[in-house]
């Protein structure tokens, strides 16, 4: 593998460009009219434009993405996370190209992006799931009958969705009366697929998720667990691992579950497998990630490893560098998501940033980000800004380098989350470690 396209934008982009760097790969970069001046363009060895600045315009546009790798006459193509990063189409017709989709196959990709047939294939594998409907439901009748079968209440969810897109918490049947054909428009809209489901809701719940990587020869392995409970709209805000919920023995369970379901379908490159746990620790399957998570450099930082290499050495034939044995653990880490956004709203807050002040990378202190000084957040993408990520030699030392990072860094012009950081590192419940999916609804 000599050059490699990617196929997004931001901070994944810079991640992604630095690892090809180091490993002597060359990359090309494509970016909208919105971001042609960030930092990622710069890094890469090449760039192209692929359009104006909405999504379907530029970073959708399959047909210009593939030209533009034909053009260069790439190895392969990594996807990020995100925008085409779980279309199997769009994988298809990479390999179409002779070109190395950086991922899993287009036939897993597909499995697991539909929620309903994911759920069934799980029970089949012999992961637990959460009860809840292994068919789509077609009417509110039919939605709010099997409700009342599991009891209230119950997740209303695309099964197509991700990201938190297309899923309505309903406590009555008048919830789903609401909701039910809001929730297939809008999973019409966002993944083309109208068709909705319905999970038992698990209260008090934490969202646990397990790193797993596979190659092309039928080995899986698991690099522990990472806990995404501090959420917001079932979006994630602070990740963590290892969990300071959960006992030695059921993280045992929960990785061993996963690389079940990895085996069972055969999967290879970086995945995630998503559960939710209960206050007695029994878990449940949620979703399988076919991609790389945004959270994954906590896992960097408790193993040591590059992630990105991994899966550049797997996309191009190789086997795994290591065997479950050999991957090991140590200290805590976390990751705060910094956001173009209003602490207490929540609401994007676009505009050019005047001042970006940030510590470099030293021990135990990494940033990940997508903009630099002088850049403009537009309201056309995601607004996270940058990844801060943090290791201690314990949970403690972790949460107080995060709030030393916090003093230090300096952002004007925007608005950002940083206050809603450091109220979350001084709050008792999060300092225990008694936090589940609901704490940020609370405060």
């Amino acid at each position: 593998m000599k050059k490699v396209l990617v196929a997004n934008r931001g901070e994944i982009a810079s991640r992604i460009i630095r690892t090809c760097n180091e490993m002597g790969i060359s990359t090309v970069a494509i970016y909208s009219d919105a971001d042609k001046d960030l930092p990622y363009v710069q890094n890469a060895t090449v760039a192209y434009r692929v359009g104006e600045p909405p999504v379907t315009k530029s970073y959708l546009q399959i047909d210009e993405i593939l030209e533009i790798a034909g053009r260069e006459e790439v190895d392969a193509i990594h996807p990020g996370y995100g925008f085409l990063s779980e279309n199997a189409d769009f994988a298809k017709q990479v390999a179409k190209q002779s070109i190395i989709f950086i991922g899993p196959s287009p036939e897993v990709i597909e499995l697991m992006g539909d929620k309903v047939k994911a759920r069934q294939t799980m029970i089949d594998a012999g992961v637990p799931v959460v009860p809840g409907s292994n068919e789509g439901l077609k009417t509110i009748e039919e939605a709010c009958v099997f409700a009342s079968d599991i009891g209230y209440p119950v997740m209303l969810k695309a099964s197509g969705g991700g990201g938190g897109i297309g899923m309505v918490l309903c406590h009555t049947e008048e919830d789903i009366k609401k909701a039910f054909q809001s929730t297939k428009t809008r999973a019409k809209m966002y993944f083309g697929n109208d068709e909705v489901f319905i999970e038992k809701y698990i209260s008090n719940a934490r969202h646990i998720e397990v790193q797993i990587f596979g190659d092309q020869n039928g080995n899986v392995v698991h690099l522990f667990e990472r806990d995404c409970s501090i959420q917001r709209r079932n979006q994630k805000v602070i990740e963590e691992t290892p969990s300071p919920f959960i006992s030695v023995e059921t993280r045992k369970e929960i990785c061993n579950a996963a690389i079940k379901a990895a085996t069972y379908v055969q999967y290879y490159n970086a995945g995630t497998v998503e559960f939710i746990v209960d206050e007695e620790e029994n878990f449940y399957f949620l979703e399988m990630n076919t991609r790389l998570q945004v959270e994954h450099p906590i896992t960097e930082m408790i193993t040591n490893l590059d992630l990105v290499k991994w899966q550049l050495l797997v996309a191009d034939g190789g086997t795994l560098p290591l065997s479950q044995k050999e991957i090991t653990s140590s200290g805590h880490s976390m990751e705060l998501r910094l956001y173009a956004e209003d602490p207490n709203t929540f609401l994007p807050s676009p505009g050019k940033i005047e001042v970006f002040s940030i510590p470099s990378d030293k021990d135990g202190i990494r940033i990940d980000n997508g903009y630099g000084e002088g850049n403009t957040v537009t309201p056309f993408y995601d607004p996270m800004i940058a990844k801060l990520i943090v290791k201690g030699e314990n949970r403690k030392e972790a949460i107080h380098k995060a709030k030393e990072l916090l003093k230090e860094i300096e952002v004007k012009g925007i608005k950002t989350n940083i206050p809603l950081f450091q109220r979350i590192m001084d709050d008792e419940s999060f300092t225990e470690g008694n936090y589940t999916t609901g704490f940020l609804s609370k405060k």
